[in-house]
């Protein structure tokens, strides 16, 4: 009965289906094998602009003017207008087909972006707890970097809490499981402590000054800190929501307190130290807190270990170009890609899910959206030099300059799509032989392994475009990928269209429904399907798979 309820929810997506009756799917007509595939050039947008717009016009002209212009028009049957007009004419049926095409990618968008939820993370069923840093035990640190420490922590139960509080103000455990998995499990989850350098020691002083670490927060993670009234102080912090993703870090909590001692902090980040706990530290005494879920490990250290295949390297490339299209779509630029800022878990099938956290250098802000003023050079620019793009790296400050990040991400993932493919990053210095991105030229990027598909190859290159106006977009560069793994059926096709497009897309969606429904929900491919399915747009669909088809016809 379930399977019959998801797919028939499916067919409802098709125009002008009935809402509660199932609609058969539509099945192209066959095209004959000896048709020649239409030309590529009839594809481009201003062609389609103009069989848009010149019938009408002609047919306006004719009306506004009078019957002598209509007869004008009609002497006119054998010269080159009326030869434009009718060829227009026959341009009629792709564009009714375009026009189904873009309705049913709007309904199917509609029914997969209302299924882009949160996930479930340690905290779910503890709504009111975890909002004081006494509230958590805290383990062995997990790594620190420029501006934090990361820990393990968990919450213990209510008589162990109890009982450790008895002996300390600030549970800590020093003790350390043998096995990695079973200290993941003893600490699901990990709380990041800010170093707190500039700021007044004030919670609102605190949040105010480091609210980018506060975009991927959750809606209840400040809860503590202003409980019902927080709503209305939001813009006040000015923290800016970011709808949650599965390649998207979540801070499910986010509180200040003072700065505690905690193992390693002598030895590891002595000077950021309050005076109360290091008499030569320059620290202040309270800080900012984030707690998220503990993940097995960053991206660095999984590929230090693992070599992934041609096929779980292509999703792992797609995973970060999902995110960073969900942040584009919400005017954010992480600016500071890298593998350490990469987490990995794993799902039930041992697919590793890629996770974009540490948001300390996003540029969040509305009222400039991804279009940085930069009148001084003393402005902040973003993280990693080194993945900076090259629109960033040799742009000039002054009066009226902007720096446009709308591609900056998008760039760094081709650098880092190296090193998944297991190749040194091309822009690190390894030696004598690395790239600025300065200055490097296109026909300078190392060749890939030659195993990888073709198109993978191109969207790599495509992505490290010194020109922003011609790298491609995330959401382009995954729907190519997302057609190289999942839509060989429909890209063997001689001569594609729209109505063949509309039936595949409506095959995916039953079938990811049905997954969804039936099968683990935490499965990567399936997520990667819904975002794939969420994000739909004709347009941007359309050319990617121009460009894959084009690409493949040139590798042979």
């Amino acid at each position: 009965m379930l399977l019959r309820v998801l797919f028939a929810r499916a067919l409802r997506l098709l125009p002008g289906a009935a809402p509660r009756r199932p609609v058969p799917i539509p099945v192209p007509p066959p095209i004959p094998s000896a048709a020649s595939p239409p030309f590529l050039f009839s594809r481009l947008p201003f062609v389609r602009f103009l069989s848009l717009r010149r019938p009408a016009g002609l047919t306006a002209m004719a009306v506004r003017r009078g019957p002598g212009t209509a007869m004008a028009v009609r002497r006119a049957r054998a010269g080159p207008c009326m030869a434009l007009a009718l060829g227009l004419a026959l341009l009629e049926p792709p564009l009714e087909e375009q026009r189904r095409a873009r309705a049913v990618c709007g309904r199917i968008q509609t029914v997969f972006v209302g299924k882009n939820k949160a996930q479930k993370h340690p905290l779910s069923s503890l709504r009111w707890q975890g909002f004081k840093l006494e509230d958590y035990l805290i383990g062995q640190p997990l790594g620190k970097g420029c501006n934090a420490a990361v820990y393990e922590a968990a919450i213990p139960s209510s008589l162990h809490h109890q009982g450790t509080k008895e002996n300390s103000d600030l549970p800590v455990s020093e003790e350390e499981p043998a096995d990695k998995h079973q200290q993941q499990a003893a600490f699901p989850l990990a709380i990041k402590m800010m170093w707190n350098i500039s700021a007044d020691s004030s919670s609102e002083a605190i949040l105010r000054n480091m609210h980018r670490e506060l975009v991927p927060a959750t809606r209840t993670a400040l809860a503590g800190e202003y409980g019902a009234v927080f709503h209305h102080r939001e813009p006040v912090l000015g923290r800016k929501r970011l709808r949650p993703h599965p390649n998207i870090i979540q801070v499910i909590r986010a509180f200040t307190s003072s700065v505690p001692l905690l193992p390693g902090a002598l030895t590891d980040y002595p000077d950021v130290l309050p005076v109360s706990l290091n008499p030569r530290g320059i620290g202040r005494s309270h800080t900012l807190f984030l707690v998220m879920k503990n993940y097995p490990c960053t991206l660095r250290q999984y590929l230090r270990d693992n070599s992934p295949d041609t096929r779980l390297s292509t999703m792992m490339i797609l995973q970060l170009l999902e995110g960073v299209d969900h942040l584009v779509r919400h005017r954010i630029a992480h600016r500071d890609l890298k593998s350490d800022n990469i987490l990995v878990e794993f799902d039930s099938a041992g697919c590793p899910r890629l996770v974009i956290t540490d948001f300390g250098c996003c540029l969040a802000d509305d009222s400039i959206g991804l279009r940085l003023p930069f009148i001084s050079t003393d402005m902040d620019r973003g993280g990693n030099s080194s993945l900076m793009p090259p629109e960033v790296t040799t742009a000039s400050a002054g009066p009226g300059m902007v720096i446009d990040y709308s591609k900056a991400d998008a760039w760094a993932v081709g650098a880092i799509a190296y090193e998944i493919l297991g190749l040194p990053n091309p822009f690190y210095s390894y030696g004598d032989s690395f790239l600025e991105s300065r200055s490097y030229c296109e026909e300078e990027l190392p060749s890939l392994p030659v195993g990888v598909p073709c198109e993978v190859k191109q969207v790599i290159r495509m992505l490290l475009q010194r020109d922003p106006n011609k790298r491609l977009s995330a959401r382009v560069a995954a729907n190519v990928l997302h057609l190289s793994l999942w839509g060989e059926s429909i890209l063997a096709s001689e001569a594609l269209k729209p109505d063949q497009m509309t039936a595949w897309l409506l095959c995916q969606s039953a079938a990811t429904l049905l997954m969804d429904g039936l099968v683990d929900k935490s499965r990567v491919e399936t997520k990667m399907k819904m975002c794939f399915l969420a994000n739909l747009d004709f347009e941007d669909l359309w050319t990617a798979v121009v460009l894959l088809l084009a690409w493949r016809n040139q590798s042979g």
